[in-house]
């Protein structure tokens, strides 16, 4: 486990969360808000608009941190996946919403064999089914489902941000 240190308090988080939340604070970059971009406000991708109690302009980078491992790793139990998986489907459902993200995995997981049902839920079945798997194939699996999704987005959104989508779903 590795420390970090948060409002004073050192707060110990397991190093594979450390590692996805690394990639997801480089793809969201500081305080942005871009037109068109349904997120709003936002730094370090927490946005305004789902946390308004949070001051976004004094929202500190181990605040974030703190928020992403309270309200997304551990309340969705990203933990419980093979690591490569884990960062992957953290990193995706922070920019397409969880219930996105775990299709995305489910459908993958079909594509690899998998009989499961795509509800969206990161329950026990997905969960065993992504860890029978060999992640290298499973992650190619995971990365063309949510291409897929962002270039259907970008039907009905627009595509002034599908070159960045792409970007994020293929590393």
């Amino acid at each position: 486990m590795a420390k970090t240190k948060t409002s004073n308090v050192s707060t110990v988080y397991p190093p594979e969360f450390l590692t996805a939340v690394q990639q997801v604070l480089s793809d969201e970059g500081d305080l942005e808000e871009r037109a068109g971009d349904r997120g709003g406000l936002t730094r370090y991708g927490i946005s305004a608009r789902a946390y308004p109690s949070v001051d976004v302009y004094t929202l500190t980078r181990d605040g974030a941190i703190a928020i992403y491992f309270r309200d997304w790793w551990q309340r969705f139990g990203f933990e419980r996946l093979p690591a490569p998986l884990a960062a992957k489907c953290f990193d995706l459902a922070v920019n397409m919403g969880t219930t996105h993200a775990i299709v995305c995995l489910q459908r993958a997981l079909r594509a690899c064999g998998k009989r499961i049902l795509q509800d969206g839920n990161l329950g026990a079945q997905t969960v065993a089914a992504a860890s029978a798997l060999e992640p290298t194939p499973l992650l190619a699996a995971l990365r063309s489902e949510a291409a897929g999704y962002y270039r259907m987005l970008a039907q009905s959104q627009g595509r002034q941000f599908l070159d960045g989508w792409l970007n994020r779903a293929y590393r």
